[in-house]
């Protein structure tokens, strides 16, 4: 299980079960709710999130666009989850977790569109959009 919180802890939420694939995501829109040249995102079974407090305080935005419903506090801005629902999806910001996570993410996505300034200096494999496998 993992716990996680906002910057001002009127967020605070779980995740019972394993953390998916994580990704450092460097789409535009990802750089954009972020403000930093990459969103840190894995995927989380939809059914094993529980949002424990701040459900009063929790903001959303649609874009529909993408089909996308980007979930942040109201109060501090931090971003905690997206959500799709078609197909189902949902990821959590690895930032916003307070237990230890134990494994790296699998790679960088959406390099093609990072921003100008970034430079990747991991060993992490770079995806030029989403991998397929």
């Amino acid at each position: 299980m993992y716990r996680g919180s906002c910057l001002c802890g009127a967020v605070t939420f779980q995740v019972e079960g394993e953390l998916g694939d994580a990704y450092f995501c460097h789409c535009e829109r990802c750089r954009k709710a972020s403000g930093s040249a990459f969103a840190s995102n894995a995927k989380i079974v939809p059914e094993q999130f529980t949002l424990l407090t701040g459900q009063d305080v929790l903001k959303s935005y649609f874009n529909p666009a993408s089909g996308l419903t980007r979930k942040f506090c109201g109060v501090c801005g931090s971003p905690i989850i997206s959500e799709r629902t078609e197909p189902r999806m949902l990821t959590v910001r690895l930032g916003t977790l307070d237990t230890p996570v134990g494994k790296r993410p699998r790679g960088h996505i959406f390099v093609a569109s990072k921003a100008d300034w970034d430079v990747i200096t991991d060993d992490l494999p770079q995806y030029a959009e989403r991998p397929t496998a």
